[in-house]
């Protein structure tokens, strides 16, 4: 894993400034602290910084091809390198590396822009091909690795982070209003955007290619749950020993690494089978890791203690308090650049951080199984207010709402009224493909209520629902309910937060590299061609995953419902009914008023709610962890203040 960065100038004959290549992937060193390399010459720059993985000895970036007018800078693991450097040796290519990296420029000799779509892994690849004078941008399929571009004066800037396009100059920190909006409403930005003005994202499974006279993108891969590729006549048994042959192999090429590779054990299913299969179909010494609460409404160690014991795995346990989220938090919001709604991804960052000191720079995570095999409440949610729309007045069909969400101390569900009024929610979208996530987003959405009467006037109408469908492919009404409801799922909280605040940012944060072998496309391509009872079993979430390693399993993990990895969220902010310093200072009303984002009053009433320990339910929570981290992003980056000095 590491990090990138790079100008593109085709109408100027000379090599960008080494001294500015270097200021952009010095801002990046956590993600590759293991050395720096550059490549310049007429018209481009690259440079990478090296978290050193594979080939240790000789894979040292920027990578070229035999006679130097192919060169690469990538972010990233190709996990079926071996395979394809077999076949390329055997065409004629030669190599002088043993690193993953080489193959993706003889893989462009061979294949040209096709080259990516032979590439399984996670990756932001940046490729220089000198005699076309092109460069080719390339993201993997689920948006696992970040890559951002910004365009002035003729000239393309592209990296990792958003910090390093501040380095070149050519933009200025600004907050876009618009994309705050999004965030407010989505948890993440819609694909392609950032909440930076001025400053674009490269979608998942998309290739950006600049030449002389033009720069166009394209999307080279998507989830597709077109009807016509499932099989309904084929057994549950069948695809189940389908789904183990491809998790296991999924996980066989992530284990490679000439490093020591590590597991999350969160206690839940997906971590578990991962853990399972490593122990089980590999030679790796199992080493998991796990992040444990002192609030036990949010702790899971019952369930991870008993993975340990029926693993016998070498384990390592963080422990995190509240005051550990509270003051680590400005340093989440340096490393996500972006505002976050959850606190979740700060502990995230504490883990990684004890992986790091105990000697690891890789681990393997469960991350992305719900999305694929439909393990999410948002999927069960759904399946009943479609359910409950066709009768709106029973009052049985309501009562299959209480067995949602019994992990939440104010569950929606909490009473039979409580339970009308919310799923009721978004019912106008039902014939839409949007109506699995109307309820989350409207929910979301009451931050919007926060900010200034002249940001709300700016806003005016625009809709989120509307917003969203115009970026969803046409077919999607096609596919069944659940299809939908996956694919909306994956392309805004997984790829857009999950992946990103939530992962990859928090584990770089440390210089770790997360693994996700349920996103490995073969693995999604299966399970989209799933009969969707496969998938969500009446209420069951993932049952073709249960069946298909229930031996693997101790009956207490093999059965446990879903239950969604959460951290305390707004009180963890407070002492003895005040907000801790920098929390103080942020959010007071002069500095309030100067960002010039939210209406003081209010943000100042939300924080008497905190203090006065009346403050319960998502709408507060999120409102108050949304306005915070957006103060805190603004003060870091558009003031420019050092991310240590808020503490």
């Amino acid at each position: 894993m590491c990090g990138i960065a790079g100008i593109l100038d085709l109408a100027d004959h000379s090599p960008p400034a080494r001294g500015r290549l270097e200021s952009m992937i010095t801002r990046v060193r956590h993600r590759g602290p293991d050395g720096y390399g550059y490549h310049t010459e007429p018209g481009i720059g690259l440079a990478h910084a090296r978290l050193s993985i594979i080939d240790l000895a000789t894979g040292d970036q920027p990578i070229r091809n035999e006679d130097g007018t192919v060169w690469v800078v990538f972010n990233g693991e190709i996990f079926n390198y071996i395979e394809l450097r077999t076949e390329l040796v055997k065409a004629g290519h030669r190599f002088y590396t043993n690193s993953d990296t080489e193959v993706i420029v003889h893989l462009y000799e061979q294949y040209g822009l096709d080259f990516v779509t032979h590439l399984n892994g996670q990756f932001a690849i940046a490729l220089w091909d000198r005699n076309a004078r092109r460069l080719v941008l390339a993201r993997d399929r689920v948006g696992i690795r970040p890559l951002h571009y910004c365009v002035s004066n003729g000239r393309l800037a592209f990296a990792s982070e958003v910090k390093s396009l501040f380095a070149t100059g050519m933009v200025k920190p600004a907050i876009d209003i618009a994309a705050l909006a999004q965030v407010f409403s989505f948890w993440s930005t819609l694909p392609g955007n950032t909440v930076f003005a001025g400053i674009s994202s490269l979608p998942p499974g998309h290739i950006m290619v600049c030449e002389a006279d033009s720069t166009r993108i394209t999307r080279y891969w998507d989830w597709d749950f077109d009807p016509e590729q499932i099989d309904h006549e084929r057994s549950a048994g069948s695809y189940a020993e389908e789904l183990r042959a491809l998790l296991v192999d999924s996980v066989r090429l992530q284990l490679r690494a000439d490093v020591p590779v590590g597991a999350y054990l969160s206690g839940g299913l997906d971590s578990s089978i991962v853990t399972a299969i490593i122990k089980t179909f590999s030679d790796t010494p199992l080493r998991s890791f796990s992040l444990a609460f002192a609030d036990e409404e949010f702790d899971e160690r019952p369930y991870q203690q008993a993975m340990v014991r029926h693993l016998g795995t070498d384990h390592t346990e963080f422990l995190c308090r509240r005051e550990d989220i509270a003051g680590a938090f400005p340093r989440t919001i340096w490393h996500t650049e972006t505002p976050i709604l959850r606190t979740a991804p700060t502990p995230l960052m504490l883990l990684s951080q004890s992986v790091r000191d105990h000697g690891f720079k890789v681990v393997l995570t469960g991350e992305g199984a719900d999305e694929v095999f439909g393990g999410y409440d948002i999927f069960r949610e759904a399946r009943v207010r479609r359910f409950m729309a066709r009768q709106p007045g029973s009052q049985c069909r309501a009562r299959l709402l209480d067995r949602l969400y019994p992990y939440l101390r104010n569950s929606p569900g909490g009473s039979n009224a409580m339970s009308q009024k919310f799923f009721s929610q978004g019912l106008e979208y039902l014939d839409r493909p949007v109506f699995a996530h109307v309820p989350r987003w409207q929910t979301t959405q009451r931050i919007l209520r926060f900010m200034t009467p002249e940001i709300q006037q700016q806003l005016g109408a625009w809709n989120a629902p509307d917003a969203l469908q115009a970026t969803l492919p046409s077919q999607l009404m096609s596919w069944s309910p659940l299809g939908r409801d996956q694919y909306v799922e994956a392309h805004t909280l997984m790829s857009g937060y999950l992946l990103c605040s939530q992962g990859d940012r928090v584990a770089m944060a440390s210089s770790i590299e997360g693994r996700f072998p349920y996103l490995d496309h073969r693995l999604i391509e299966f399970a989209c061609r799933l009969p969707p009872r496969l998938k969500l079993s009446g209420l069951q979430e993932k049952y073709l995953l249960r069946r298909a390693f229930a031996d693997a399993l101790p009956p207490s993990v093999a059965q446990r419902v879903k239950q969604p990895y959460r951290a305390p969220d707004g009180i963890s902010f407070f002492r003895d009914g005040k907000p801790i310093g920098y929390v103080a200072e942020l959010l007071s009303p002069a500095t309030v008023r100067a960002a010039g984002y939210f209406d003081s009053a209010a943000v100042e009433k939300l924080v008497r709610k905190f203090a006065a320990g009346t403050a319960i339910g998502f709408s507060d929570n999120m409102a108050f962890v949304g306005i915070l981290s957006t103060m805190a992003l603004h003060e870091m980056f558009v003031h420019g203040t050092d991310h240590t000095k808020l503490t």
